[in-house]
């Protein structure tokens, strides 16, 4: 059963990350956000969007070269956003990106803890080695 939900969760990762990220891009740069997001500190909200986006990563790719890559743009992606911030009449602010940051090392952090702790060891697969 275990092998089952990971599976899932990676098919369901590979498929929502890039909606997440255009989602993740329309509200950083949009001039004027809904005011439904007024509900929730806004470094928090930083900081779930990147651990979502960090963590669907890792749980779609495991732990290989390419996540490290995944989340080298994931950084990368929260820095150029809060400098567009800037030219779209919304003010960039450090501590947004540090919330970022914090965020993609916590999703990383928590998707391969969990991965590492239900996925089988090696040894559980007959006839691999």
């Amino acid at each position: 059963m275990p092998d089952l939900a990971l599976s899932l969760l990676r098919f369901v990762s590979r498929w929502l990350f890039w909606p997440a990220v255009a989602l993740i891009v329309w509200g950083e740069l949009t001039p004027a956000p809904p005011p439904a997001l007024d509900l929730l500190w806004d470094k928090a909200e930083h900081f779930i969007a990147y651990f979502g986006l960090a963590a669907m990563a890792t749980l779609a790719l495991g732990l290989s070269r390419r996540l490290i890559w995944a989340i080298a743009g994931i950084l990368l992606l929260g820095i150029v956003l809060e400098v567009l911030q800037h030219f779209t009449g919304r003010d960039p602010d450090i501590r947004d990106v540090i919330a970022n940051v914090l965020g993609t090392m916590a999703g990383l952090s928590a998707a391969a803890v969990f991965a590492t702790l239900v996925e089988k060891p090696a040894e559980d697969y007959p006839g691999e080695g």
